[in-house]
C-alpha cells in the first residue's frame, strides 16, 4: 500500500487577496507604467523644469504618439479605478485594510521602522502602508482631475480655476506623478525585501501562519 509519509506536509492556506483586487492591481500597474512613460514624453515637448527625461525611457516616439498612448492608459485606469473603488467600498476592503490609521500606530511604525523592525504579515497592512495606499489613491485621483484640466481647459475651466489655472494644474500633475513614482520605488523595494508578498499578488492565497500576528493559527 503507497503511503505519503515521505510528503511533506501542506500548510493550510488562506486568501488574502481577493480575485477583484488582484485583477485591479496589475491592471493599474500596466495602466500605470504606460501613463508614466508617456508622460515623460509628453513633457519633453514643453519641460516645465530645466530638465528632460532620457528619451530612451519614454513612450510614443513623438508628441503624437505619446498622447495617443496616455490617453488610452487613461481610460483604462479611470475605468479599472471606478471597478476597484466601488469594490473596495461595497465589499468593506477599504474599511477592513486601511482603516483605521491612527497617529499613534503610525509613530509606532515609523519608530520600528527606524530600529530596522518593521511588522509585516501576509495581507494584513501596517499604519504605514495603510497611509501610503490612502494617499496614491488620492493621489490617482489628483493625477485625473488635473489631467482633464490640461486636457480640456476651456471645458473644465471651473476646475482649473481651483488649481491656479492651466500652468498651476500642470504642476500639481507632475508633483502628482512623482508622488506616484516614489510610491512605486518604495512599493516595488519592499517587494525586494519581502518577496513572500509577491506570488500571493498572482494567487490571492498564503499560509496560514504567514498571516497570523505570532506566526501560528
Amino acid at each position: 500500500m503507497d503511503t505519503d509519509i515521505d510528503d511533506p506536509p501542506r500548510l493550510p492556506s488562506v486568501v488574502i487577496h481577493p480575485l477583484v483586487v488582484r485583477v485591479c492591481h496589475w491592471i493599474n500597474a500596466f495602466a500605470i507604467l504606460i501613463m508614466i512613460l508617456s508622460g515623460w514624453r509628453i513633457y519633453n515637448a514643453s519641460a516645465l523644469f530645466p530638465f528632460r527625461f532620457p528619451s530612451s525611457i519614454t513612450l510614443g516616439g513623438w508628441l503624437g504618439g505619446a498622447l495617443q498612448w496616455h490617453f488610452a492608459a487613461m481610460w483604462l485606469l479611470v475605468a479599472n479605478g471606478i471597478v476597484y473603488v466601488l469594490y473596495g467600498v461595497v465589499s468593506g476592503h477599504y474599511r477592513g485594510s486601511f482603516f483605521p490609521v491612527s497617529p499613534r500606530a503610525l509613530v509606532n511604525e515609523i519608530s520600528n521602522v527606524l530600529r530596522g523592525q518593521m511588522s509585516h504579515r501576509l495581507g494584513v497592512y501596517n499604519a504605514i502602508q495603510k497611509l501610503t495606499y490612502l494617499v496614491v489613491i488620492v493621489l490617482g485621483i489628483v493625477l485625473v482631475l488635473s489631467g482633464l484640466c490640461i486636457w480640456k481647459p476651456v471645458q473644465f475651466q471651473g476646475l482649473a480655476a481651483l488649481m491656479g489655472g492651466y500652468e498651476g494644474a500642470r504642476l500639481l500633475h507632475f508633483f502628482a506623478m512623482a508622488g506616484v513614482v516614489g510610491f512605486i520605488v518604495v512599493h516595488l523595494t519592499l517587494v525586494v525585501l519581502v518577496p513572500s508578498t509577491l506570488l500571493p499578488m498572482f494567487t490571492g492565497r498564503a499560509p496560514r501562519d504567514s498571516t497570523s500576528p505570532e506566526g501560528g493559527p
